[in-house]
C-alpha cells in the first residue's frame, strides 16, 4: 500500500534570508473563500465580526489580527484566513490547500517587492493593512502590508517554487546591491 505524506506548499524551499530580508512560509490553519450572496453583505459583515473578530474589509484593504485576517480578494469576496468559517448567507469554500502564504520582511523588503510587482509600495500609498490583487512577476497573487517591514503575499499552490524562486532571486540581488565593496546602495 502507498504510504502518501503531507507536505506544505513550499517544503524545503524556505526559509531563506539575504541581506536584510527573509522569506518564510505561513500556515494558517484554514484558507476560507467568503462570497456573501447579494444583499448579505451586511450580514456576512456582522457575523464574520461576531465568530472571528473582523468584519468583512473594505476595498483595497486586509482586516484582522493574527490568527484571524480577512483579505478582499475580488469583488464582494474575501479569503478569511485563520480557523475555518461558517457563515450564513454567503457561498463558502474552503480553499487551504490550493495556496502558498509566504511571509516577506526585514529592511529592504518593499524594495524587493518593487523589482516583481507593479504596484505603488511607498508606506504613505500602500500603508499597513492595504492589500491588493496583482502580478508577481508574471504570476497572480494577493499581497498586503502586515507591518513597516513585514507583507504576506498568497500564490496558487502550484507556483509556490516560481514565487520562491522570483523572490529569493529579487532578495540576492538587493543583498549584492549593498555589500560592501560593490559601490552601490539599495
Amino acid at each position: 500500500m502507498v504510504s502518501l505524506i503531507a507536505k506544505t506548499p513550499c517544503a524545503g524551499l524556505l526559509p531563506v534570508s539575504h541581506g536584510t530580508v527573509t522569506l518564510d512560509e505561513v500556515l494558517p490553519e484554514a484558507i476560507t473563500s467568503v462570497m456573501p450572496h447579494k444583499g448579505q453583505e451586511q450580514a456576512v459583515s456582522e457575523t464574520l465580526k461576531r465568530t472571528i473578530g473582523t468584519a468583512f474589509p473594505a476595498p483595497g484593504r486586509a482586516a484582522g489580527k493574527a490568527g484571524a485576517r480577512v483579505v478582499l480578494s475580488g469583488a464582494r469576496q474575501a479569503l478569511v484566513l485563520g480557523a475555518g468559517v461558517t457563515v450564513e448567507g454567503a457561498a463558502v469554500t474552503d480553499q487551504s490547500d490550493g495556496w502558498a502564504c509566504l511571509s516577506l520582511a526585514g529592511e529592504g523588503a518593499r524594495d524587493v517587492l518593487a523589482r516583481l510587482v507593479p504596484l505603488d509600495l511607498r508606506p504613505e500609498i500602500f500603508k499597513t493593512g492595504h492589500a491588493a490583487r496583482t502580478l508577481l512577476g508574471h504570476m497572480t497573487c494577493s499581497l498586503w502590508r502586515e507591518g513597516r517591514d513585514r507583507y504576506t503575499i498568497l500564490v496558487f499552490r502550484s507556483m509556490a517554487r516560481t514565487a520562491v524562486h522570483e523572490l529569493e532571486t529579487a532578495m540576492k540581488s538587493l543583498a549584492a546591491q549593498a555589500a560592501p565593496g560593490t559601490g552601490q546602495t539599495s
